[in-house]
């Protein structure tokens, strides 16, 4: 049974591209193609990178959603 974001992340501070592709109902490799180095539309959420992970931290997510 897969779960569903509410089980899995809700509870996390920070979220991979995955997760906050789901939180925010978008195509991963959306998130992927703004956070290019050299992106032509970079995405409107910084990422922080720890190592090789691309990570969004929820509170930025939110006030992005927010704003919509």
């Amino acid at each position: 049974m897969q779960q569903t974001y509410s089980e899995t992340a809700a509870h996390k501070r920070l979220l991979d591209i995955n997760e906050a592709a789901e939180y925010l109902r978008i195509s991963p490799r959306t998130i992927y193609s703004g956070v290019a180095p050299k992106s032509k539309h970079p995405f409107p959420v910084k990422c922080k990178r720890i190592g090789k992970r691309i990570v969004f931290d929820i509170r930025d997510l939110e006030v992005y959603v927010n704003s919509l």
